[in-house]
């Protein structure tokens, strides 16, 4: 375990323990999450390679702008 996680964790304790449960409920579903997205990329590495390929194509042909957050 990193220190990092460590003082996190002790940190943690020091909380009622319904805010424990919350914070705990969000790690582990960030961690479901994360497992899922992993999965799901393992599963088609060909796909992305030739989405990233294409995204790149368009950007080497002008045919991208910049992103204007304010037009978000």
């Amino acid at each position: 375990m990193t220190d990092l996680l460590e003082k996190a964790i002790a940190q943690l304790k020091t909380l009622p323990t319904t805010k424990q449960d919350a914070i705990a409920t969000l790690i582990l579903e960030e961690i479901t999450d994360e497992a899922q997205w992993e999965a799901s990329f393992a599963k088609s590495p060909d796909v992305l390679a030739k989405l990233a390929t294409a995204a790149m194509a368009e950007y080497h042909a002008g045919k991208t702008e910049e992103l204007d957050l304010e037009k978000l």
